[in-house]
């Protein structure tokens, strides 16, 4: 049955669109999918805050919620997994529900509202504040839209418990986009909208895969003054963060019949070799150079293959290996040194990159004068760094400073229990507002 209670029955209705189990009527009721597998049967009657599409659309909220969580909780009931994880045709893969749903929103708020495709349904949303006068900056609002995969269903049901709101995206990062769409929102119906900066929310998709929305923003010669990005950081501003290499690491032997491993040469066990010395020698070299936000680079060994079966002995063996890397770091420099560096030791490997398109280490100078008054905005003193990627490299490799903000904590995101503080959500939508309203 579906959850009780006017907020969780149409959450469940919104999830249960999404997924063909109902039906739009037309009339804002809906109905159970003929050989739908759900329990529920006949019609919801329609609410005023409850509109529904084949696609499925918002759930109703009480009004006791703020409008931020509002607005939070009906992202969270609109599934947006990235295809990488779901399937490319799945019922809750995509950006597009989201992306339309907030153009709806943006536009009854008077922002002007795009839709860029950049893959099939799968779009970057581009919501834009003008100034009241000539456009003289202009400040980009650059949260993701996609989640990562359900650890289920009832991740697309938001609930709201001791004060945190729960479900897919709550934090990474669907809370960021509420906090920095609510934010633009309100300044666009107050009467304080800047005289000279253009505000523009962009929803980018696919940054949990391969950044595909923020390399085709870039890659269009979008150009802005400063691009504040959407990911869980407690309310601090970030002005740096960890690049990420994926390196697959290859040896090859001689094959040889198990009962005469003596003729052949173990692909396998120099493998084991290789293992060792990343995950001590090579790990202990890393730890030496620090950067004084981010900490050391570091490696670890994800993944490992080879051999067919017990009595050959294996002519091949491969492992993919997660390295994180500072500013001043370079994906040909790192696999350069790294197979430098095996061969030194008597080890003979193939090292590559197994990333479609680099993910580059973050560094901007805190020092900007557009950075110094976000972080005078907000009260905060010094700089702060992350061990994660982000969408922010790409834009900043592209020539837009860039520094990452938003709602939420790190830890919360990707688990089966996902939330966010609601204080921390209208928090952080307060503290955009203030920044939004001091700029010229």
């Amino acid at each position: 049955m579906p959850p009780r209670g006017e907020f969780g029955k149409c959450a469940y209705v919104a999830s249960a669109c999404a997924r063909g189990l109902l039906t739009s009527t037309g009339d804002g009721s809906c109905q159970q999918t003929s050989g739908g597998s759900g329990e529920f049967t006949g019609r919801i009657a329609s609410s005023p805050r409850l509109s529904l599409s084949v696609r499925g659309f918002a759930p109703y909220i009480p009004p006791r919620m703020s409008r931020t969580a509002q607005l939070l909780a009906e992202l969270i009931a609109l599934p947006s997994v990235n295809p990488a994880f779901a399937g490319v045709d799945g019922p809750l893969t995509g950006e597009r529900r989201v992306a339309e749903f907030l153009a709806a929103t943006g536009a009854k708020a008077g922002l002007d509202v795009e839709l860029r495709k950049v893959k099939p349904s799968r779009p970057n949303l581009l919501a834009t504040l003008p100034p009241a006068g000539k456009v003289q900056q202009r400040i980009l609002l650059a949260p993701h839209l996609d989640t990562v995969n359900l650890a289920g269903d009832e991740q697309l049901v938001p609930k709201r418990r001791n004060g945190r709101l729960f479900g897919r995206g709550a934090c990474d990062t669907k809370g960021p986009v509420a906090a920095m769409f609510a934010a633009l929102c309100d300044v666009a119906r107050s009467k304080a909208r800047p005289q000279h900066t253009e505000i523009v929310f962009v929803g980018l998709m696919d940054e949990e895969h391969a950044q595909t929305g923020s390399r085709a923003l870039a890659a269009s010669g979008f150009q802005a003054d400063l691009a504040i990005v959407g990911e869980p950081t407690l309310l601090q501003v970030v002005t740096a963060h960890k690049g990420s290499l994926w390196l697959r690491v290859e040896t090859r032997g001689r094959s040889a019949h198990g009962a005469t491993p003596h003729l052949g040469r173990n692909a396998v066990h120099m493998m084991a070799r290789v293992v060792d010395f990343l995950q001590t020698t090579y790990a202990a070299q890393l730890r030496r150079r620090l950067h004084p936000l981010l900490g050391h680079a570091t490696v670890s060994v994800g993944r490992i293959g080879g051999g067919g079966q017990p009595n050959i002995v294996p002519d091949r063996c491969h492992i993919e290996v997660d390295r994180r890397t500072l500013p001043g770091e370079t994906e040909a420099g790192v696999c350069r040194d790294l197979g430098a560096q095996l061969r030194a030791h008597g080890l003979i490997a193939k090292v590559s990159s197994v990333k479609a398109a680099p993910c580059l280490p973050l560094e901007t100078d805190p020092a900007l004068p557009l950075v110094k008054t976000f972080f005078a905005s907000l009260g905060q003193r010094r700089p702060v760094g992350v061990h994660y990627f982000c969408d922010a490299a790409v834009l900043a490799e592209a020539g837009i400073p860039s520094v990452v903000f938003g709602p939420g904590d790190i830890a919360q995101a990707h688990t089966a229990d996902e939330w966010i503080s609601l204080v921390e959500l209208e928090r952080g939508r307060a503290m955009l507002v203030h920044f939004l309203k001091s700029l010229p």
